[in-house]
């Protein structure tokens, strides 16, 4: 059986080779993002693997219904970019890997505030060009800090832990509490309590209709002057032109941002040679206290590892007629 693999990195093709051991499945890789400009190149196909950029729209999903596609692959645990109800109304399932070490992002996140906070990427370029001034590169103690915490599902979990152990005190929203996280030291509280109460605030929510733009003027007007807003989930929980604003008013203080609600346009991508007609995420990325990285937080060894037998443990599933783990399963 054939899976069309698309938005395929030569990484993808490393850690997914390497754990494809049903000989089976064959696997076609393709640079491409799936969309309307390549649906009609499937043929033969048993499964499509996607990944976040991939556009899965119900005019795509019906062409890969008529095609006999009958498992579309979500290789990320976010599923804002498939159309689930085109998807059980064409009778194509859908499943995808709900944890694939939740550290990975989690440490990403921390390592994103205490470069912000430390500026320790451009004290790292100051030296190499001998400049040992420490003029500049001023932060603060992260220990006794608040950071808000919105979702805390595995990831937002080993975020908590995480900044338990800084000595912050960490404050949290999710309409599921969990019960360890309380004992630990974490507290729950309202959303908008946690806006005005946190030094810190970080996303760790999946990106639904309800949520789009948490993240906007109104919100962010009811945090600390000076907030440190960080977002390794998805760009669509952050509307981009009022987080400008709020930098431009120092509203925010600092932002850190793994992804990026156009991030389609430029993520996995080498634009060096090319112009980003992007006005927005160019003035994004000229504020001095602004990290932007392209989608990276889930980059580890592990991950990817985990990634690809989660992936292919279902196809393999699907190919025999049996059922993967619960939370693997959307449709």
């Amino acid at each position: 059986m054939k899976v069309a693999f698309f938005s395929a990195k030569p990484y993808d093709r490393v850690f997914f080779d390497r754990f494809n051991i049903n000989s089976d499945v064959v696997i076609q890789y393709y640079e491409t993002h799936l969309g309307p400009h390549i649906i009609n190149a499937i043929a033969d196909v048993f499964a499509v693997c996607v990944f976040v950029n991939d556009k899965l729209t119900a005019p795509v999903i019906e062409v890969l219904a008529a095609k006999g596609v009958k498992l579309i692959a979500l290789r990320c645990a976010g599923f804002n970019n498939v159309d689930l109800d085109a998807a059980k109304k064409y009778g194509i399932r859908v499943c995808r890997v709900p944890a694939y070490s939740p550290e990975a992002v989690a440490e990403h996140a921390v390592a994103m505030l205490l470069t912000l906070n430390r500026k320790t990427h451009k004290a790292y370029n100051r030296v190499r060009e001998q400049n040992f001034s420490l003029t500049g590169l001023l932060g603060f103690n992260l220990h006794g800090k608040t950071v808000g915490v919105i979702g805390t599902g595995k990831i937002g979990k080993a975020f908590c832990k995480i900044m338990l152990g800084f000595g912050c005190s960490v404050i949290a929203y999710d309409i599921y509490p969990h019960d360890d996280l309380q004992q630990g030291g974490v507290t729950y509280t309202a959303l908008d309590t946690l806006f005005e109460q946190a030094d810190i605030v970080s996303l760790h929510c999946p990106l639904t209709p309800d949520n789009h733009y948490m993240i906007n003027a109104a919100t962010l007007s009811k945090m600390k002057k000076g907030v440190v807003l960080i977002n390794t989930s998805r760009g669509g929980l952050v509307c981009t032109t009022d987080i400008i604003d709020g930098l431009k008013n120092r509203q925010v203080g600092a932002l850190g941002i793994d992804v990026y609600e156009q991030e389609e346009k430029l993520f996995f991508r080498d634009l060096s040679e090319n112009i980003i007609e992007d006005d927005t995420i160019q003035r994004l990325m000229s504020f001095p206290n602004v990290l932007v990285t392209a989608h990276q937080a889930f980059f580890t060894e592990e991950a990817l590892s985990e990634i690809a037998q989660i992936t292919l443990g279902s196809i393999y599933h699907f190919l025999n007629g049996t059922e993967p783990a619960a939370a693997v399963v959307l449709v």
